[in-house]
């Protein structure tokens, strides 16, 4: 792709490392540099072009975004859809069925089932009646499997001053298939044995893997959202698998960054109200005057309307860094409407008459709004690297201080006109 300049790789994670991942999983870092083609279209055929990769699972996001996820929901996925229950088989399958089911909702991609495949191993069954026979616990029948095939540390030897570990084990040519194995000897309280007289030794296959969380067995299903809100791409996922029946003893749990917005939401919600009013109270405080504080709290719904113009012409998203700039944006047009009402008051202590004090006043003012507005524009560039966070919260408060420096010019000494009118009259 012309626009990827290089790529590196990182598969698994060493030992100690907060985010460890098996060598089955890799970390594909491919940095960019837009050019005649839009991120979403660059993305859209990073994805086609992976998808004909059999046998892998893809994630496309960033290096800070897949951690936070991975702190929210334990995967690197905006959206992880957790199965719980006790058979791995069940648990597959009913991934299968999600993954089918939400694979047609729009915007819903990177649909990953957690893999689960079976590992060919050995299993080695005692045979109780045989052990009772011979004489043999099943204690010590699993320490003597356990020290000849895993082996047993049981003492340390010293080479030129460095330590190494004695392991005592059979050697690696008797175990090196099953029908070896059926012919190691163990010894008992009668005299030594084939391990095949008092075991069943057979070849299947196992998980590759088990996954647990709260003492129970967890699937996940993971996904990401594309060109649209979490909310109602999570909205739309919660009907469509209202339709599955789950066994009994199975249940379904929700995870991933929709949680954290929405906490994230109520908790904005109430600091907007709460800085509401104590906005109000600051501005009654300053001008002991609830008409005054009521015509520059009137600059709020002006920014919002510019606000929400904008963003539904760009994104169309409301996110948590679009809904700061909100927040952010009634500071700044009531800081407008401060400039604005203050200069009104110099003028009226002059003595001017009230037309007088509306033209010059808007005039003098109109310099500083317009400042205000067009700083805003600095951090609009949503394709620059970092600039996730900003652009958003930039979209905003330049489409809201657009209107509201508009309508300041002329909404607002409209109605502190019919306001002072009033008063005088």
């Amino acid at each position: 792709m012309p626009e990827v300049s290089t790529v590196a790789r990182k598969t698994g994670r060493a030992e100690l490392d907060e985010h460890s991942l098996g060598v089955n999983v890799s970390e594909i870092e491919a940095p960019y540099k837009l050019g005649s083609r839009s991120k979403s279209e660059l993305v859209s055929e990073l994805r086609s072009k992976l998808a004909e990769i059999p046998g892998t699972n893809i994630e496309i996001g960033q290096p800070i975004s897949h951690r936070i996820d991975a702190m929210l929901s334990g995967t690197e996925a905006q959206i992880a859809i957790k199965i719980f229950g006790d058979d791995l088989t069940v648990l597959q399958n009913i991934g299968n069925e999600i993954r089918s089911e939400i694979s047609e909702i729009p915007g819903i991609v990177d649909i990953n089932v957690e893999q689960q495949i079976g590992r060919p191993q050995i299993e080695i069954r005692p045979r109780r009646d045989m052990l009772a026979r011979y004489g043999i616990t099943i204690p010590e029948f699993n320490s003597a499997v356990s020290t000849l095939l895993a082996g047993e540390i049981v003492s340390q030897v010293y080479v030129n001053g460095l330590p190494y570990n004695l392991t005592l084990k059979i050697e690696d040519a008797a175990r090196s298939g099953i029908d070896k194995i059926k012919d190691i000897i163990i010894s008992t309280p009668t005299g030594a044995v084939p391990l095949d007289y008092v075991a069943d030794i057979v070849s299947t296959t196992g998980p590759n893997t088990i996954n647990r969380e709260n003492v129970s067995r967890r699937l996940v299903v993971a996904a990401n959202i594309e060109n649209r809100d979490m909310k109602s791409a999570v909205d739309d996922i919660r009907s469509r698998l209202e339709t599955i029946k789950l066994p009994q003893g199975y249940h379904i749990v929700y995870g991933g960054q929709f949680e954290s917005e929405a906490s994230a939401s109520r908790t904005l919600m109430l600091a907007s109200s709460g800085a509401l009013i104590i906005i109000f109270m600051l501005l009654y405080q300053e001008y002991k005057n609830i008409t005054k504080a009521l015509i520059i709290l009137l600059n709020m719904p002006l920014a919002m309307i510019g606000g929400v113009l904008l963003l539904r012409i760009t994104s169309g998203e409301l996110n948590i860094p679009a809904i700061i700039g909100f927040i952010s944006l009634l500071g700044i047009s009531t800081r407008n409407g401060m400039l604005l009402m203050s200069r009104y008051s110099a003028l009226a202590l002059e003595g001017k008459p009230l037309k007088d004090i509306l033209m010059s006043g808007s005039v003098d003012r109109l310099n500083p709004i317009i400042m205000t507005a067009l700083t805003s524009a600095l951090a609009i560039k949503s394709s620059a690297p970092g600039n996730e966070i900003q652009s958003p919260m930039a979209v905003v408060i330049l489409g809201g201080l657009f209107t509201s420096t508009i309508l300041n010019i002329f909404v607002v000494p409209i109605i502190y006109y019919v306001c002072e009118h009033k008063r005088k009259i």
